[in-house]
């Protein structure tokens, strides 16, 4: 089971100014084949169709623990792309198309179909498949896919920092990196207990330092880059077993158990121009007085 917190990971800035073809972008962070949904769901399906839990119990925890985080990540992504959407259009009447700096961005779906929010789809719009899930059942099989797949997510991270200098999109891939950099390094750790090989030294596959990116500066003065959540107050423990030691960037292993502080989730403004909420001051008064007769106030 899962208890819900309702804080973001980190706090992302309030943006000054929207750009729709930045939140584009960053969807493929999100949904795309190594997006934030594909991370997420190998490791939930990989900890649900685990073999042999009580007797590799390191391992599942692991797995499960990051699981929880790559929850947190969806979540992340999604009110990062929402901030980027902000302030692109304005309220009007419909027949002053107050939609229409909407009509040449790159992906008009957002305009038409989510009211300037997140979708479940990549930068070209394309939606998350569950095809992207690898569950082989074999330990170090889906270890090795996870290594992977973590390294072609924070190839995606560092081309789309480099496509974007919008402050939003970029705290959150700077934080994103700092923590996909560390589920790297735990899964090569996780690598060579059950295989006697150092992952560590393929390396940067790729480059792991973080300094190049100004965007990752405060996290990693938070010390994010050595730490490892277990998401829950008394399970998962056993992730220390794995990440424990030194880390390639002269560091060392830390477990918190429990969860980040976080930071507050951002107030989404209403859209008059997309009907969203598509609830008027009088339909909020009788929601109100509604929701007070069912209190017994």
């Amino acid at each position: 089971m899962f208890t819900r917190i309702n804080r973001l990971a980190i706090e992302l800035p309030e943006p000054a100014y929207g750009d729709a073809n930045a939140a584009a972008a960053v969807q493929e962070l999100l949904g795309g084949r190594f997006g934030e949904m594909s991370t997420l769901n190998n490791y939930l399906f990989q900890s649900f169709n685990f073999r042999g839990k009580s007797k590799l119990k390191p391992f599942y925890d692991l797995v499960s623990s990051i699981t929880a985080e790559e929850v947190g990540h969806v979540e992340l992504v999604s009110n990062a792309i929402n901030l980027c959407m902000k302030g692109i259009t304005r309220p009007g009447d419909p027949d002053t198309t107050p939609l229409n700096n909407g009509l040449n961005k790159r992906n008009t779906y957002q305009f038409i179909a989510t009211a300037q929010t997140a979708m479940p789809g990549d930068s070209m719009g394309k939606s998350w498949t569950g095809d992207y899930v690898f569950s082989s059942g074999n330990l170090v099989l889906d270890l090795l896919h996870n290594f992977f797949l973590e390294c072609g997510a924070r190839t995606h991270k560092m081309r789309v920092y480099e496509m974007t200098d919008h402050p939003t999109a970029r705290a959150m891939i700077g934080y994103l990196l700092v923590r996909g950099g560390v589920h790297i390094v735990a899964y090569a750790k996780a690598l060579e207990i059950a295989t006697g090989v150092d992952l560590t030294k393929m390396l940067p596959v790729p480059d792991l330092d973080n300094e190049q990116f100004d965007a990752t500066h405060p996290y990693i003065a938070m010390g994010l880059n050595r730490k490892l959540f277990t998401f829950s107050y008394q399970d998962y423990q056993d992730i220390a077993m794995i990440w424990r030691g030194p880390l390639p960037d002269g560091g060392t292993a830390e477990v918190i158990q429990g969860v980040p502080d976080g930071g507050p989730v951002p107030e989404l403004d209403e859209l008059p121009e997309e009907f969203a909420p598509g609830v008027s001051r009088e339909d909020f008064m009788k929601i109100a007085e509604r929701l007070q007769r069912s209190a017994g106030m």
